[in-house]
């Protein structure tokens, strides 16, 4: 009988803690929910012109007309590349927090293991070589080549990784880390040869892109890859069980009613077609899926029904931020973002690894 109450007892506070974590979880995603318009409206009125947000505050709720050059930078300038800057860094988060599910690893980041890196091929050998021998199966997608082809690098190395790193279906964390280098590493040679035959105009173009920026951020843009990350990002719930059943083992998953492998197919498809759409705008942003998903599990715990939307409302806040800071600090200059979201994002992964190994015990 004493034992059964100690049994019971451990139930019950389980149940409690999980209930706490739940209640927890809802609170941080409408506490984001508010952040994140809060955030837009700090970036659409922030950086080197003199629009201010108060103006901006009276034209969305109180109908007072802006100043005609306010108009243009709001509307045409800032407007679309903040919107695209909130779906940049969704898309991001949302793929590391997939990621780390999938590979049942926390150091799992589409940049961190190369999955960007093939992205950006794709997208260079597009930049480059549009004008040759690859026009004609160019011209006939227009503007959806560019994301097509970074979905196509990004799928291509994410598959490649996921087999190299899994084994009798566990994943290596040494295998996974080594595999990234060494892809990522191939395909920045790919891309620095692409880069060398490149034009003037051309590299000047790549070598800014290459560093992280939302500068070329238009309408048009926003829409080509706005049909991708919106599929990416509302195939995200579905995701959720499938990741929660894996994170016990594949072969826990498979009782539980999970197709592996076709679960497997899917989730590496949405990473490769988010992470590649936004490569393909933004060029090289870093960091932004591992800190995401990786603050957010500490504070509401793994369970993927609440982190994958989490993780994507705070990446978008923290990209929104970054963007912020990358256009005000040098004023009326602007940073590449890649170099501010690297800054944070760096230091953050190097305490990560520590703490895994248990050096940092926190």
């Amino acid at each position: 009988m004493e034992r059964g109450g100690r049994i019971f007892s451990s139930f019950h506070r389980q149940a409690r803690t999980e209930g706490d974590r739940s209640i927890r979880a809802r609170l941080v995603i409408a506490v984001l929910l508010l952040m994140l318009p809060v955030a837009f409206l700090f970036s659409l009125s922030a950086g080197a012109s003199d629009a201010s947000l108060v103006a901006l505050l009276r034209s969305i709720f109180a109908g007072e007309a802006l100043a005609a050059t306010d108009t243009i930078i709001i509307y045409d300038i800032r407007l679309p590349r903040v919107a695209m800057g909130a779906l940049v860094g969704a898309s991001l988060a949302l793929s590391g927090a997939v990621m780390q599910g999938l590979f049942r690893n926390p150091l799992a980041d589409p940049g961190v293991v190369g999955v960007s890196s093939g992205a950006a091929l794709g997208a260079v050998t597009i930049i480059v070589l549009g004008d040759t021998f690859l026009a004609p199966f160019i011209e006939p997608l227009g503007s959806y080549a560019l994301p097509l082809a970074a979905f196509a690098g990004a799928l291509a190395t994410t598959a490649t990784l996921y087999r190299l790193a899994t084994r009798k279906g566990r994943t290596s964390v040494a295998t996974m880390l080594l595999a990234g280098i060494a892809i990522a590493a191939m395909a920045g040679a790919f891309t620095g040869l692409l880069i060398f035959i490149a034009d003037d105009q051309q590299l000047r173009e790549l070598t800014f892109w290459g560093l992280g920026s939302l500068a070329g951020a238009t309408w048009v843009k926003l829409g080509a890859i706005g049909p991708t990350v919106a599929a990416a990002l509302c195939a995200a719930p579905f995701l959720a069980k499938g990741l929660n059943a894996l994170a016990l083992g594949e072969a826990v998953a498979g009782h539980l009613g999970v197709s592996v492998q076709r679960f497997k197919h899917v989730a590496i498809i949405a990473v490769a077609a988010a992470t590649g759409a936004v490569v393909a705008v933004s060029g090289g942003i870093g960091f932004v899926g591992i800190v995401a998903p990786h603050l957010l599990r500490l504070l509401i715990g793994p369970d993927h029904r609440y982190l994958l939307p989490a993780s994507a409302l705070l990446g978008a806040v923290l990209l929104l931020l970054a963007d912020t800071a990358a256009r005000t600090v040098v004023a009326p200059a602007e940073l590449p973002i890649g170099i501010v979201t690297a800054a944070v994002g760096a230091p953050f992964f190097l305490w990560m690894l520590l703490r895994i190994r248990g050096i940092v015990d926190l």
